[in-house]
């Protein structure tokens, strides 16, 4: 029996381990665009713009309007409460912006209680879902096609929330180049991560900072990629490949 007794609980604590291994895995997915395929010079990338919450930073707005820099913005519907001016300019010019699902309340999508960067997690199932289905109500609400991509914020995700965000119909957009880090980078650092973007890459920056030095690095890098002969995308526009089950 007490053979028998150790077993058990030893399978037990196993199991348990096993358990909190999963609950502490948090995911952060890449995405790709299908490159163009140029050897030299140009290509192909997306350009992701998040809009959390607060104002908006007509710097890039205005930038990516004069220079027809098409790009996928990713707002919450709190971001959308506070911004009607912004979002009539997005609708004004359907060929340069689609809109997507950054959630209601700008939580992230992890389905266990914890903070990630500091902000609190949805905690629980039930949760993830009614944040991903307001956001995705929020932008019904502003007028616009139905969403079809969501990113969390943080864009960390639990793999159980993942697979949930899935069966509602989503795509999740993870990114491959991290141009503003998180809006607190400098102006220059942030020019040079998105200027050196690639043929195929997935930029996420920020577009509700309008106070923050970031933006005029985006500004900055965007041009730059520009000049290089770059083509923007949006994701709607150009065959996407995610990990982590993010796209398939």
């Amino acid at each position: 029996m007490g053979v028998l007794r150790n077993s058990l609980c030893a399978m037990a604590l196993s199991l348990f381990a096993a358990s909190a291994g999963n609950a502490a895995t948090l995911l952060e997915p890449t995405l790709h665009v299908k490159p163009q395929g140029v050897e030299v010079g140009g290509g192909r990338v997306a350009l992701t713009l998040d809009a959390c919450g607060g104002k908006t930073d007509t710097r890039i707005l205005s930038a990516l309007v004069d220079n027809r820099i098409p790009a996928t913005i990713f707002v919450t519907g709190i971001w959308l409460k506070r911004n009607a001016e912004a979002v009539e300019i997005m609708r004004a010019h359907p060929d340069l912006f689609e809109l997507e699902n950054h959630g209601g309340r700008h939580v992230p999508a992890v389905d266990t209680p914890r903070k990630i960067y500091g902000i609190r997690s949805a905690g629980s199932p039930v949760a993830v879902q009614a944040e991903v289905e307001s956001g995705a109500a929020a932008l019904a609400g502003a007028g616009g096609p139905a969403p079809k991509w969501f990113r969390g914020a943080t864009a960390e995700y639990s793999p159980s929330a993942i697979a949930m965000i899935r069966r509602l119909g989503f795509k999740i957009a993870g990114f491959s180049v991290n141009g503003d880090g998180g809006s607190l980078l400098g102006a220059k650092e942030t020019a040079r991560r998105i200027g050196a973007a690639k043929d195929g890459d997935v930029i996420i920056a920020h577009i509700n900072q309008p106070t923050h030095a970031a933006g005029e690095g985006v500004v900055q890098g965007l041009l730059a990629l520009k000049q290089k002969g770059m083509i923007f995308v949006r994701l709607d526009d150009a065959e996407d490949v995610g990990n982590d089950g993010t796209t398939d």
